[in-house]
């Protein structure tokens, strides 16, 4: 993994230190190969972002990508590059995916993941920061990557939109909703 424990230090002293837990998930050999493709040069993390409205704190930034069925969004997510601090990263990722400058609040959690399939497996870091909107119009910017980018209430993402991601049956989706349900119940406990 090019992600460096400084790198993870870094991030801790900045935005505090992270909810830690481990989750383990079954995923078809698509969904496999897919997490496979996009480890390039040893990456084995993402950053996701919980991107709060500036003048409603209530509402989060979500995203639907081009290959995700009707109705289906979640919290938007990607990589930092090699060499890029992760929150660096974040704030690039936030800006590509959604339109919006953000400013990272508080590093709410990090997830140690093992995807299996069959007798394969991948482990994978997910680190998950709140973020607040600076200036933007949910909009994005790389709409090769990210079909949509709307405001969802915390609500709708953990009723409907919890649903949507469950009804797809896909264990990649599974482990969303487990990642959201964790990021919502921490930022619940902090509310403003």
């Amino acid at each position: 993994m090019y992600t460096r424990q400084e790198d993870i230090e870094r991030l801790e002293s900045s935005l505090g230190a992270p909810v830690v837990a481990q989750m383990t998930y079954e995923i078809s050999r698509g969904e496999f190969d897919m997490v496979k493709s996009s480890m390039r040069n040893g990456r084995a993390h993402d950053v996701t972002m919980f991107i709060r409205k500036h003048d409603d704190h209530d509402c989060i930034a979500v995203i639907r990508k081009p290959f995700f069925p009707p109705g289906v969004f979640r919290a938007p997510s990607g990589a930092a590059n090699n060499g890029e601090s992760l929150a660096n990263g974040a704030v690039r990722e936030s800006k590509e995916e959604t339109g919006l400058d953000v400013e990272l609040t508080r590093y709410v959690a990090r997830i140690d993941a093992r995807f299996t399939c069959s007798d394969d497996l991948i482990e994978w870091m997910s680190h998950v920061l709140e973020a607040r909107q600076l200036a933007g119009r949910i909009c994005p910017i790389d709409t090769h990557e990210i079909a949509e980018a709307r405001w969802a209430t915390l609500a709708e993402l953990q009723g409907p939109m919890r649903q949507a991601l469950l009804d797809t049956d896909a264990g990649l989706f599974r482990y969303r909703v487990a990642l959201h349900d964790l990021t919502v119940a921490e930022l619940m406990e902090v509310a403003p």
